[in-house]
């Protein structure tokens, strides 16, 4: 075919084409800012409608609404240590907004723990005894279910009254701190241990090297001064209930079942969470005061720190916790 037949593409034929191309690509472009806005706004619309779930739930817990007659709840749970779950903060938190509530006609602590460190139960056990000289009406009542041991006992005593189920482990009022020795270890492996100090007794205790009787003598004090500050906050919260203050047993660690726990009056008797409310404080109706993650937070914490960051900040409710 000679250059003559080829055909011909006139100038209006190709600015056709341009313009027919460029409608198209701007087109697929709208398209796509289409699906992004509607990808936006879906997500948006979802956010919104957690979020109302979220402040729904921040009203209602227990299926019972926060304007009605109840019993308070507050869950003390795992080992009572700054940092936990069960923590002074926490439970503290959890007291003074129950206690506040005018709705509130009494407030179960339902415990399953085994007990942490003296300072954290003391600090609850204390704020128990000032919130029910502020609010005289309001009793507080202990229900341990598996296990209420040591410094979980520790805060049950401040209560009005105790109860357990009849297999469940209760008391070892007691005071521990254990270690290990690595002096013969470190002697057959061949190694010398070296600590400088400034001070006679600032390597108090130290596993790799021998114990000092002057050492081991003034621990035991200590932890006997401690011991002593327990028996006598068990004693103060329980009263004449005690029956057998002069057991030998009875302050020694040593744990009980409930049934036992009951004839040596370190409860007041049987029952659960729902039972107590039911049969001794007479408002059926619970509602759980425990400090934990609302719903946004574990939303949160599933989709990404960064992201819950921002969305959290948006609408408000960056840590928001039930209170």
């Amino acid at each position: 075919m000679s250059e003559d037949q080829k055909p011909q593409v006139s100038l209006s034929d190709e600015k056709s084409w341009k313009l027919l191309e460029k409608t198209l690509q701007t087109s697929i472009i709208e398209q796509r800012r289409s699906r992004r806005w509607g990808i936006f706004f879906k997500l948006l619309t979802f956010i919104y409608l957690f979020v109302l779930l979220a402040i729904a739930m921040g009203s209602f817990k227990g299926d019972i609404s926060t304007n009605s007659a109840h019993t308070a709840v507050i869950d003390v749970r795992g080992m009572i240590a700054d940092q936990q779950d069960a923590s002074a903060d926490n439970i503290i938190k959890a007291l003074r907004t129950a206690f506040k509530d005018p709705n509130t006609k009494a407030v179960i602590m339902r415990i399953n723990s085994p007990g942490g460190t003296p300072v954290q139960a003391g600090y609850v056990y204390d704020e128990i005894k000032r919130l029910r000289k502020i609010y005289p009406q309001t009793k507080v009542y202990a229900v341990i279910t598996d296990l209420g041991a040591s410094g979980a006992y520790y805060i049950a005593s401040a209560a009005d009254e105790i109860y357990a189920d009849k297999s469940s482990l209760v008391g070892s009022i007691g005071v521990t701190a254990a270690g290990f020795g690595f002096v013969d270890a470190i002697h057959k492996l061949g190694i010398e241990r070296r600590a400088y100090t400034s001070g006679a007794h600032k390597a108090f205790l130290d596993p790799f090297q021998p114990m000092k009787p002057d050492e081991v003598d003034f621990w035991e004090k200590t932890l006997d001064i401690v011991h002593q500050q327990f028996i006598d906050q068990v004693k103060a919260g329980r009263g004449d209930r005690l029956k057998y203050q002069d057991h030998p047993e009875l302050f020694s660690g040593l744990i009980w079942s409930g049934e036992q726990a009951k004839q040596l009056g370190l409860i007041d008797g049987f029952g659960s969470t729902s039972s107590v409310a039911r049969d001794v404080i007479g408002v059926e109706n619970l509602k759980n005061y425990t400090v934990e993650d609302t719903p946004f937070d574990r939303f949160a914490k599933k989709i990404g720190a960064s992201a819950a960051q921002e969305i959290g900040a948006s609408v408000g409710l960056q840590g928001v916790k039930l209170q």
